[in-house]
């Protein structure tokens, strides 16, 4: 019994010795406005927010774009608009199509994701993966990777309505 309260209390010193060892905060650390208006005044006058500096306005190394201002991925929303959305993700890149049953072939069924490479203009910014499932009169399907002239299609239809989605901005900025 005394060896445990020997145990004890030498495990209890050392957990005080490594607790006093710790960080404290400094002195000459900043005091925080209490009132939180004033705290909130002194952040937009610094050109910040309660999320901070979100639009990278002090440091030009990161340019974060918005949906709304990438032209890719307005594009990309338009020129396959006809498609049923199930996932757009701006964040992660990558916009995710649900199957597409054309009145036609009703035995076939095909299933589009875009994944967002790059926020420029270019070729390769943007890769189309495309799916098609076949179903049998029976009920089975089978789902096997379309081939890449119809995903290179695709990318270069939503490229070429990039270029003029962006042609249009320039004319209407001119003006």
């Amino acid at each position: 019994m005394f060896f445990k309260i020997i145990n004890k209390l030498s495990f209890f010193s050392i957990f005080l010795f490594f607790l006093s060892c710790s960080n404290s905060p400094k002195n000459d650390d900043k005091i925080l406005e209490p009132d939180p208006r004033k705290r909130a005044a002194e952040n937009a006058a610094k050109g910040g927010g309660i999320f901070g500096d979100i639009n990278n306005r002090k440091s030009n190394s990161n340019t974060f774009e918005f949906a709304s201002s990438n032209v890719l991925w307005r594009a990309t929303l338009k020129s396959l608009e006809f498609l049923p959305l199930i996932n757009a993700d701006y964040s992660g890149g990558i916009i995710i199509y649900d199957w597409y049953l054309d009145s036609k072939n009703p035995n076939e069924q095909i299933k589009i994701t875009v994944r967002f490479l790059d926020n420029e203009l270019k070729a390769n910014s943007i890769k189309v993966i495309a799916h098609k499932k076949i179903c049998n009169t029976s009920g089975n399907c089978s789902n096997s990777s379309v081939d890449e002239k119809f995903s290179n299609l695709i990318e270069e239809s939503i490229i070429s309505s990039a270029r003029n989605m962006k042609i249009e901005e320039a004319k209407k900025e001119k003006k």
